[in-house]
C-alpha cells in the first residue's frame, strides 16, 4: 500500500477513529474523575508501554531496565501473556511454552532465570500474588501498561519509535495509536526507540521541541544493537557473513530494524513474515523448511528473532531432524552517548529517593 493509499484509507476511517477516541475520552475520564480507582502500591511499580499498538521495543527496554538493576535490588516482571492459551496469574518457568505464558514472557524468564516473572490478565491482583512468592521483591517492571489505568504507576515510561513517532501518527483504525496524542502526558520519561545510532545533538534538541515535554518530563533517545546469533538447539555462537543465505523468519510488530540490519550485511536474504505473535503451526514448519530447500544455497541458514525463537522451540526437533541450521538473533538497547549515564542514574536516584 503507497503513501496515497493509506492517507484515502485513513480519510475513510476516520469517523471510526473518532467513535473510538470518544469511547476512549470516557474511560479515561472514569479514572480522571475517581468513579475507576486506580491503585498504588507500596513497593515501586515501573510501567513500559507505549500509546500505538506494537513495535517500539518494550521487550529489549524490559530486558535492559532488568540488567541494570537486578545486580541491586531484587526485581520482577509482569506482562498479561498476550496470546497464551491459559487464564489466571501464572509464574513463568523456563520449562514453559509460549502459548502457556506468552512469548515475551518466556524471553525474561529464560534470559533472566534468576528474577521472578509471573502473567495474568488482572494485574492489580497479580502484584499481591507475586509479593507472596516473593516477599524480598522490591521492584516490578509493568510490561505494555500504558493504558493499564487500574494501576497507578511509580514510575511511568512511555516508548515511541523514531522512525513512527505518535505525533505523526492517528487513532485506530486510521493509524496505530491506542489513545489520543495528549495520553503522552501521563508519561513521567518518554524514550525515543531505534534511533540511527549516530543520531546527533541538533536531531535530539528538534525532536524534543516537537514534542514539547512537560517540566517534569525527561526525554531519552536509544538504538537497538544486535549481537551476534547463537544456535536454536546448541546456543553456539555463529557470525553471519556476506556469502551466506538467510532464510528471516519473523513474527514481530514492526521488522523493519531487523530487515535493515540484514540489508547491511548481505544483500542474500528471504524474509518470511508473520503477524505480531504468531503461533506457528506444523503446517507453518513444513513451508519454512520448504522454502529453505528451495533456496538451495550453501552456507543458508534460518535467522528469527528471540520473541519468534520462543514460539519455534516446539518445532526443534523438525529443524534438528532436517539438519536445518537455524540460528536466534539477541538484541539490546543502549542508550545515546550523550545521555546513557544520564538515564542509568536517573532510574537508580528515581528508586533511591521512592517513598510510599
Amino acid at each position: 500500500m503507497n503513501h496515497y493509499q493509506k492517507v484515502l484509507l485513513s480519510i475513510i476511517l476516520s469517523p471510526i477513529s473518532l467513535i473510538y477516541g470518544i469511547l476512549v475520552s470516557f474511560r479515561l475520564s472514569l479514572y480522571r474523575f475517581g468513579i475507576l480507582k486506580s491503585i498504588k502500591f507500596s513497593l515501586p511499580v515501573i510501567s513500559i508501554g507505549n500509546l500505538s499498538v506494537g513495535g517500539t521495543g518494550k521487550t529489549p527496554h524490559i530486558e535492559y531496565l532488568l540488567d541494570l538493576l537486578s545486580p541491586y535490588i531484587v526485581v520482577g516482571t509482569l506482562s498479561r501473556g498476550y496470546k497464551r492459551k491459559t487464564t489466571g496469574f501464572k509464574i513463568v518457568e523456563t520449562n514453559n511454552s509460549a502459548e502457556e505464558v506468552g512469548d515475551e514472557p518466556l524471553q525474561f524468564k529464560k534470559n533472566f532465570p534468576e528474577n521472578l516473572v509471573a502473567v495474568a490478565e488482572n494485574r492489580v491482583l497479580a502484584i499481591p500474588h507475586m509479593i507472596m512468592q516473593k516477599p524480598d521483591l522490591q521492584c516490578v517492571l509493568l510490561d505494555d501498561a500504558f493504558q493499564h489505568l487500574a494501576i497507578k504507576p511509580a514510575l511511568n515510561i512511555l516508548l515511541t519509535d523514531y522512525n513512527d513517532l505518535y505525533l505523526n501518527d492517528f487513532l485506530l483504525p486510521s493509524g496505530r495509536l491506542r489513545e489520543w496524542r495528549n495520553g503522552y502526558k501521563r508519561a513521567d520519561y518518554i524514550i525515543i526507540t531505534k534511533c540511527d545510532s549516530n543520531i546527533g545533538e541538533q536531531e535530539m534538541i528538534q525532536i524534543i521541541r516537537k514534542i514539547n515535554p512537560l517540566p517534569n518530563q525527561k526525554i531519552f533517545f536509544s538504538t537497538l544493537k544486535y549481537q551476534d546469533p547463537y544456535h536454536l538447539l546448541s546456543n553456539e555462537k555463529q557470525s553471519l557473513s556476506k556469502q551466506q543465505h538467510i532464510l528471516v523468519v519473523s513474527g514481530i510488530a514492526n521488522n523493519r530494524t531487523l530487515i535493515n540490519y540484514i540489508r547491511s550485511l548481505t544483500n542474500n536474504f528471504t524474509e518470511f513474515d508473520y503477524p505480531d505473535h504468531y503461533q506457528f503451526e506444523e503446517k507453518d514448519i513444513d513451508a519454512i523448511l520448504m522454502n529453505f530447500e528451495k533456496m538451495n544455497q550453501p552456507n543458508s541458514v534460518i535467522l528469527t528473532t528471540q520473541k519468534d525463537a520462543t514460539r519455534l522451540l516446539p518445532f526443534a526437533s523438525r529443524f534438528e531432524q532436517a539438519k536445518i541450521p537455524i540460528y536466534v538473533l539477541p538484541i539490546k538497547v543502549s542508550f545515546s552517548i550523550h545521555q546513557e549515564n544520564n538515564f542509568d542514574e536517573s532510574i537508580k536516584k528515581f528508586l533511591l529517593e521512592y517513598k510510599i
